[in-house]
């Protein structure tokens, strides 16, 4: 008997030990945000991403490379100069008044002295090939910057879902300290009680089992908070001791969106990233096949030409034209395989079409769902619920309900809250999910 009395005591003194460490900690991370605090709403957030975030940067580039390239593929080729002289002429009465390095001229009987032959070649494009590369690198040019609003899509996102779960994790971090707050007072006065006489042990030890749960939720709200506000100061560029406060409002909208799913579906094939990007692949390798047909045809290289001293007559000028026999390659290999390729692209085009198609309806149908969930009869419920919530500790001190019951309305109260807060947040998710999905800002 004397070593179960023993047993209990070390565990009552262990429990408020470990409460006041944990209450202790909580102090600490919740005072270390507190130090450097930064308000914003998400314009504010979304204006600091797009001025400062590096990846979105590096992606711009590439765009800026592919557009100089379109400006390459604008050049017409050099033209090549071909030239031949004599080094060294021996003296040869008959031919030569001299002899010396590089000897050039009219000897006295007016036979040209020295040799000398100069060529310039001009590479002209059949076919159309120079226009058939400038498009490829124009479509080029369009992919970069499809990937860059893809990004740019994809990191937006990251941004808003970071940006409202910390508010959402703020909430649940509002409501247990509410709780605790009135936990800890109704221990404090069942420890008087305890000491009176007037309640069992087992009541004093089931609060502090209460109080040590509750303190177990706030240290893992506060580390998903650490992990969404790291994910959210790198996106934002933000180092150091900083706190990011969203400023949102504690209930969102839940209105049906005035729009039909056939609007949806159109602003989407315009405007979402990852179709556009098999649009323009399909239109690359399209304008791909047609310049691999068209270098199928030779080029023709043209270019005047002077020989001086070498030739059937002294000083002969000419006009050289070079144009290659394609006999046996005429490109059979790149046109086929580039055929197949836009056959390809073709059923992958089709491919995304559907999927855009059924992702929209999903992501449709997904924020339905929520404003269903987020309906006024709902928010009245919740209401209701928390008036009562606030009654039920003095309920439970004026013995109008037992322990048990007690326990269950606390517990209850908590996960209705919690759900609420997460409901909030599904809800502000799912209209993003339909912007991000048809490209632009339908859904407000």
């Amino acid at each position: 008997m004397l070593y179960k009395k023993l047993a209990k005591g070390i565990y009552a003194v262990g429990c408020v030990c470990l409460l006041q460490t944990n209450v202790s900690c909580a102090q600490e991370q919740n005072l270390l945000p507190q130090a450097d605090t930064l308000r914003l709403d998400f314009r504010q957030a979304e204006k600091m991403f797009l001025d400062n975030n590096l990846l979105l940067l590096a992606e711009h580039y590439n765009i800026q490379s592919s557009q100089a390239l379109v400006e390459q593929a604008r050049k017409w080729d050099n033209p090549i100069l071909n030239t031949d002289q004599n080094v060294y002429s021996h003296t040869d009465p008959d031919v030569h008044s001299k002899s010396g390095f590089f000897v050039h001229g009219t000897s006295a009987n007016g036979n040209p002295e020295g040799q000398v032959y100069v060529q310039i070649q001009q590479l002209i494009k059949t076919a159309g090939k120079r226009g058939r590369q400038i498009d490829l690198a124009r479509t080029n040019v369009d992919l970069a910057e499809w990937q860059f609003k893809s990004l740019l899509r994809n990191l937006r996102a990251t941004l808003y879902k970071d940006y409202c779960t910390i508010a959402q994790l703020q909430g649940n971090a509002h409501l247990y300290t509410e709780n605790m707050q009135r936990l800890n007072r109704l221990l404090s006065a069942q420890g008087q009680e305890l000491q009176a006489g007037n309640i069992a042990k087992k009541e004093y030890l089931r609060v502090q089992a209460l109080i040590i749960s509750l303190q177990q939720d706030m240290t893992d709200n506060a580390k998903a908070m650490n992990d969404a506000q790291s994910e959210l100061k790198t996106i934002l560029q933000i180092t150091g001791n900083k706190f990011i406060q969203p400023l949102l409002p504690d209930s969102e909208s839940a209105e049906t969106p005035q729009v039909t799913l056939l609007q949806l579906v159109d602003s989407a094939k315009r405007n979402n990233t990852d179709y556009q990007q098999e649009v323009h692949q399909l239109q690359y390798n399209q304008q791909n096949y047609r310049l691999q047909k068209a270098l199928a045809y030779p080029d023709l290289t043209l270019g005047p030409e002077f020989d001086q001293n070498s030739n059937y007559a002294p000083n002969y000028y000419g006009l050289a034209i070079s144009l290659p026999l394609n006999l046996w390659d005429r490109n059979q290999g790149n046109i086929k395989s580039s055929r197949f390729r836009v056959k390809q692209e073709e059923a992958l085009v089709q491919q995304a079409d559907q999927k855009l198609q059924n992702d929209v309806m999903n992501v449709y149908q997904k924020l339905l769902y929520s404003i269903q969930l987020s309906s006024k009869s709902n928010s009245n419920f919740y209401q209701d619920y928390y008036r009562l919530q606030k009654n039920i500790i003095e309920s439970y001190n004026n013995r109008q309900i037992s322990m048990i019951e007690f326990l269950e309305y606390f517990k209850d109260y908590q996960d209705i809250r919690e759900k609420q807060l997460q409901q909030t947040l599904n809800l502000r998710l799912a209209k993003e999910e339909v912007n991000d999905v048809v490209g632009v800002d339908m859904i407000q």
